[in-house]
């Protein structure tokens, strides 16, 4: 067999699934029409993000607060809404934005007066369709870097299957009846779950255009080993490190990972290849995106025993993202010896994957995550203080040294520079008026 091709068959399994996965439509709140509203000055950036991984029985009648963790802060924000994996259209009654009490990270209180509805094109309700995202009317909240946003939604019916995040590592809470959107003690919200309903992005108004970083991943990415409810994954500890850098120049980093998540094939969640738009081309802001994937390709079922096709997939990646003037930072497959996955043939294959990473100029920057983690004693497996127990993810030691790993001059090339940004994230979407249903006037921020 002539290499072309060889190169033939093994590039269009992977052309193929990216022609027949058709991107989710995303939809913008938009005026009425006739109506014109004051623009908002300033630059939409993603300060938090969770990919959605698939689907859960609805919670009809129910009120969800789900805790998220920004990244970066703005004078404003806009919350994203997803019913991307949904059968039916989502109906929300009410959502609402506000400030989780400082120091109480297991808490469903909100900060007092800092309770905002949240509004879509001036309504305080929504209908989302079936396999679509939403954005929100931005809301007037000014949001800290490196805290914790209550976003609470009521589902007054059963919309079908719930598109959700499942490994959130983090308490939310639920309201078994009724809209307790607006309350701020957090006392009806009497359930914890460990999954995001609904919500899979915040973003942030701000005067700078640092842009934002992405983190695309499987379950490493997620934080699974990390210490619950302490932000600890990986890309946390990215943001942390980036605080050192002027307000000006620091990015946001949002979080696209998902356990159990494949570059070639759908499994837990859409594959890497077939979400790129909705998780990472969509976000606001992007001008960066790191790649952490293939491990589950290399020991699941099916498993990929060809190196040379998931190589042709990074650059496929790649070639999409530098499409949208998005840098690439690859990342090599973390050790896994001792998983009970694990094999001598598979081994082989994570190393050749590795080399192809760091030799063959498929991406615009190489973070050495396996150099950085792996036992020198024994190179297939991750060094002991960095192992949970389960010889394959990372513990928050370990996941501070991946953090470590990455070269913050990669992500922020340039005091100065303007890299082309997304569609989306040019877009200006008009205040409105904050609903009714808020439990006292909006302050200003």
């Amino acid at each position: 067999m002539t290499r072309a091709i060889m190169f033939r068959r093994l590039l269009v399994p992977l052309v193929a699934a990216l022609v027949l996965a058709a991107p989710s439509e995303i939809t913008e709140a938009r005026s009425a029409p006739g109506r014109s509203a004051p623009r908002p000055a300033g630059t939409w950036t993603g300060t938090w993000e969770a990919a959605a991984s698939g689907t859960v029985p609805a919670l009809p009648g129910a009120s969800i607060r789900n805790v998220v963790h920004t990244s970066v802060g703005g004078r404003a924000a806009r919350v994203r809404i997803s019913n991307r994996l949904g059968m039916r259209a989502l109906q929300l009654g009410s959502v609402t934005l506000a400030l989780q009490r400082p120091g109480e990270p297991m808490s469903p209180g909100a900060v007092e007066g800092s309770v905002r509805a949240v509004t879509f094109a001036g309504a305080g309700s929504v209908t989302v369709p079936a396999g679509r995202d939403v954005f929100s009317d931005p809301v007037a909240l000014p949001v800290p870097a490196d805290a914790n946003l209550l976003v609470s939604v009521h589902t007054p019916a059963d919309s079908g299957p719930a598109t959700y995040h499942r490994s959130a590592l983090q308490a939310n809470f639920i309201a078994p009846r009724g809209d307790r959107t607006a309350e701020e003690s957090g006392a009806a919200y009497t359930t914890t779950v460990a999954s995001w309903y609904y919500v899979t992005g915040v973003d942030v108004l701000g005067p700078f255009a640092a842009g934002s970083v992405v983190a695309l991943g499987d379950s490493i990415t997620d934080g699974s080993g990390s210490s619950a409810g302490a932000n600890h994954r990986w890309p946390d500890r990215l943001a942390d490190r980036l605080r050192v850098l002027p307000a000006y120049r620091r990015p946001g980093v949002l979080n696209a990972g998902i356990a159990g998540n494949r570059v070639l094939l759908a499994d837990r969640g859409p594959s890497a290849l077939t979400r790129l738009d909705t998780d990472v081309f969509s976000r606001a802001g992007v001008r960066t995106m790191i790649v952490l994937e293939g491990i589950n390709d290399i020991k699941g079922t099916p498993e990929q025993k060809d190196p040379r096709v998931l190589e042709n997939a990074y650059r496929l990646v790649v070639s999409r993202a530098h499409a949208r003037g998005i840098r690439v930072i690859g990342a090599t497959i973390t050790p896994y010896g001792g998983h009970a996955a694990y094999t001598p043939a598979r081994e082989a294959v994570r190393q050749a994957v590795n080399a192809a990473i760091r030799t063959h100029r498929i991406f615009d920057e190489v973070a050495d995550f396996d150099a950085t983690v792996r036992d020198p004693a024994r190179p297939s497996r991750i060094l002991p203080a960095y192992d949970p127990g389960d010889h394959l993810h990372f513990n928050d030691a370990g996941m501070r040294a991946l953090a470590g790993a990455i070269d913050l001059r990669s992500l922020v090339p340039t005091p100065y520079g303007r890299r082309p940004r997304p569609a989306e994230a040019r877009t200006r979407v008009p205040v409105r008026p904050l609903s009714p249903r808020s439990p006292r006037p909006a302050k200003r921020p």
